[in-house]
């Protein structure tokens, strides 16, 4: 069985504004209370399907970082991109905008590809021991803070 934790939150921006955000993944460390952002590798200067980025992460006084490669890229309309750990599947991440009358709503998912091998090592590794709740939260206070900054633009 996939679990898949998914949270939407009404913006007062466009929706390509908000996929700016979404996109830029060095700067999501500014919405995200695990993620501390990223950097394009491999001569990717952006985001763009097949695009790797190395991401980095932090919970307390544990740091671990990811490989991530992009699998959607649809500005305006959606972001998508798969995590890996040491070659091993970790999560997708997706992030869908659609058009309303006041600006934009963004739907952020979490859908977790880990095998059992990189769930427990996973819990040693950040102290998440129940990441779907963990990451209901955690999406709920980027989209927060995202809101926040495309509403202040």
């Amino acid at each position: 069985m996939t679990t898949r934790v998914s949270r939407s939150v009404d913006v007062a921006a466009p929706a390509s504004r908000v996929w700016e955000l979404v996109s830029d993944l060095p700067g999501m460390g500014a919405f995200s209370p695990e993620s501390t952002g990223g950097a394009w590798a491999g001569g990717a200067g952006g985001p763009s399907v097949g695009a790797v980025f190395r991401g980095t992460n932090a919970q307390g006084s544990r740091t671990w970082s990811t490989r991530s490669t992009v699998v959607a890229c649809e500005p305006g309309r959606a972001f998508s991109f798969d995590v890996s750990s040491v070659g091993l599947p970790v999560a997708t991440w997706s992030y869908d905008l659609a058009d309303t009358a006041a600006g934009c709503t963004v739907t952020e998912t979490w859908t977790d590809r880990r095998g059992r091998l990189v769930t427990v090592a996973g819990r040693l590794l950040t102290g998440v021991s129940d990441r779907e709740a963990f990451t209901g939260q955690s999406i709920e206070r980027t989209l927060a803070a995202m809101k926040e900054r495309a509403e202040a633009d």
